[in-house]
């Protein structure tokens, strides 16, 4: 699989995970507060996005940091809050699919594998 068709499932998997948080916070009703939460909680998934998408190797390095409260969110979740299982799962599944992708990426374009 090339770079840039990873790179491009990388994004998508970003704006999955942002789109299934911000709906979970929404799940049970729009108030202000929510909408603090919601945008509170995808903070660490915007943030590389325009690294991402210039694809700066380097940002998807830092990335992959990003990712890990949401794996955190959907165990925590899933195990404790029994009614939210289902977005746990899909939060989970989503950032473990993203942080997947973006090693892959790493993976794809190290300098060092590159045939000289």
């Amino acid at each position: 699989m090339s770079a840039a068709k990873i790179s491009m499932a990388a994004i998508a998997l970003s704006f999955g995970l942002i789109a299934v948080v911000v709906a979970w916070q929404f799940s049970n009703g729009l108030s202000p507060e929510r909408l603090l939460a919601a945008a509170v909680l995808t903070c660490p998934l915007w943030a590389p996005l325009r690294g991402m998408l210039r694809r700066t190797r380097r940002t998807y390095a830092w990335a992959t940091l990003c990712v890990i409260p949401y794996f955190i969110l959907g165990v925590t979740e899933a195990i404790a809050n029994p009614e939210r299982r289902v977005w746990a799962g899909l939060c989970l599944a989503l950032a473990l699919a993203l942080f997947a992708a973006l090693i892959l990426y790493l993976r794809a374009t190290n300098p060092a594998r590159q045939p000289s």
